[in-house]
């Protein structure tokens, strides 16, 4: 059986809808009534597999009653089927409540469409609903005058759904959410606050990183603080091979049922051949928090060049500076070369005021990451560029730096510093290389990175905080030879993978004048 990652508590209470409802209730009622809407089994009697009775038992058998029922698992493992199950369970089966309203939300007008179409499909079919149920075509509702209940399907497209009061709301696709807020979401979630018991269902493939919406309603669920919200998270370990059958089972409960193995396993052996669609296939199949939009790097390769790395001392070193705004994330990265791999050395800054907030904004663990040495601090709200051209002085000192690159965005408040710790003009004019962002000079540094990733000719000992800006990386541009690294695409930070690429970038260059450490500093 898939490993299923699930919170349940104990206790005794009533159940999420009507003191009498069981799960065994629903189970006896979906499969007696309800007709399979499309597949190979189209027109059958609904015969519901081991792990959706497991689900509707948790969602209905909760002690404490089920506020909110997140279940998280790859792509065409029936949710959308499974979802207007629970609908017209609502609408018109024994979990039915006189005069209430039911809707399902969607990303999309299509994706709304889908979940409706399905609903209104099954109830055609059946002899029993098609006589209770009205279809309502044009606006995507459905409606039981007998009971005086309303379905319908909403899209975050259209208005939002301020004045609603629902008893029952199924989020489909809520990982397709990009952030920690989304308006429809909210508003029918605060719609609800009318309600005795309602019941929100959110069924979806995970969202690509840790501080989408998604991802922050599964975190608070695993951590199990609200007895009344239950969650099944069904996802392949990173650690696992992620082309093996054994893997993609643990994130798709309906592999070898209405999942069909053999193009699953082609899309494994697709994303094994061709690096770039990895990501992807980890996020809709795996059901893994990966970004699957133009990734610059894939997390298997990103891992295998995590080998340990040795010192720059006496090697000719490189580096790139990515000078961010005054409360970002600053980086340095220095590379040398060692028997033709380059070993990376990255330094990070954030202010230290405010830090922990940061981290729990961004769920990312900065404060961790401080104590454990991945990450400086400097005095105050913003970064220092005095703190960072002391730190550069030191590092001038130690090491024979040819080149160091950096963006002329913020370069004129860094200069001033540079000079008050001892710079000179004509270091500063030698080893200070004016490195553009636009595809002019970050294609071919980003080609150069691409190849040295690939042929595991990078170690940079799997420092989290650059780890963390590898994933986020995304590339803008239509061809390998117009590329750059995108900071309005990606998910998050990368400002150590853009430090990176200007180090590998300026690399090649040459020297005008021999390296001599003591007369690098005025």
């Amino acid at each position: 059986m898939p490993q299923v990652h699930e919170t349940q508590h104990q206790g005794h209470s009533t159940t999420a809808l009507d003191r009498k409802l069981t799960g065994r209730d629903v189970i006896e009622w979906i499969e007696g009534t309800l007709y399979v809407p499309e597949g190979k089994w189209t027109g059958r009697a609904v015969k519901l597999t081991t792990w959706q009775k497991r689900e509707i038992c948790r969602i209905y058998d909760n002690p404490h009653g089920t506020r909110r029922a997140i279940l998280s698992f790859g792509r065409k493992n029936g949710k959308t089927a499974f979802s207007a199950f629970l609908l017209l369970l609502h609408l018109c089966g024994p979990a039915v409540r006189a005069n209430s309203s039911m809707y399902s939300s969607a990303q999309s007008r299509e994706q709304a469409a889908i979940i409706f179409r399905l609903a209104a499909q099954i109830v055609r079919m059946s002899p029993v609903l098609r006589h209770q149920i009205q279809i309502k075509d044009g606006t995507k509702e459905l409606l039981c005058r007998a009971w005086g209940t309303r379905y319908r399907a909403l899209s975050a497209e259209a208005s939002t759904a301020y004045g609603l009061s629902p008893v029952f709301v199924v989020h489909d696709e809520l990982g397709q959410v990009r952030g920690p807020r989304s308006p429809m979401y909210e508003a029918l979630e605060t719609a609800t606050g009318a309600q005795e018991e309602p019941l929100s269902v959110v069924i979806s493939t995970q969202a690509p990183t840790p501080s989408d919406l998604l991802s922050i309603l599964i975190d608070d669920a695993i951590g199990g603080e609200d007895p009344r919200v239950i969650c099944s998270l069904y996802t392949a370990p990173d650690d696992m091979d992620p082309f093996s059958e054994e893997t993609i089972k643990l994130a798709n409960p309906a592999f070898g049922e209405f999942l069909n193995p053999k193009e699953v396993l082609a899309m494994a052996q697709d994303a094994k051949r061709m690096p770039a669609r990895e990501p992807e296939y980890r996020n809709l199949v795996l059901n893994q928090r990966v970004e699957a939009l133009s990734p610059f790097v894939a997390t298997s390769v990103w891992k295998a060049c995590g080998t340990p790395v040795k010192s720059l001392q006496g090697l000719v070193v490189y580096g790139g500076l990515d000078l961010s705004e005054v409360r970002d994330l600053t980086a340095l990265v220095l590379i040398g070369n060692h028997n033709g791999t380059w070993h990376v050395h990255p330094t990070f800054w954030l202010p230290s005021l405010g830090l922990e907030n940061k981290a729990r904004t961004d769920r990312i663990p900065y404060d961790l990451w401080r104590d454990q040495g991945f990450l400086r601090t400097t005095p105050g709200r913003s970064i220092s560029y005095e703190f960072v051209a002391a730190h550069l002085r030191n590092v001038f000192s130690e090491h024979k730096i040819a080149k160091l690159a950096f963006d002329r965005w913020n370069m004129r408040h860094l200069r001033p510093w540079l000079l008050k710790v001892g710079f000179t003009e004509d270091v500063i004019e030698e080893r200070f290389v004016d490195f553009g962002q636009g595809t002019q000079s970050m294609s071919p540094a980003l080609r150069d990175l691409e190849s040295l990733l690939l042929d595991g000719k990078i170690a940079h000992a799997g420092h989290p905080v650059l780890g963390m800006c590898a994933t986020n990386s995304v590339v803008e541009g239509k061809d390998g030879a117009n590329r750059k690294l995108s900071k309005a695409r990606s998910s998050g930070r990368i400002d150590g993978m853009v430090a990176l690429a200007m180090a590998i970038g300026v690399a090649p260059m040459p020297l005008t004048k021999p390296i001599d450490i003591n007369a690098l500093i005025g």
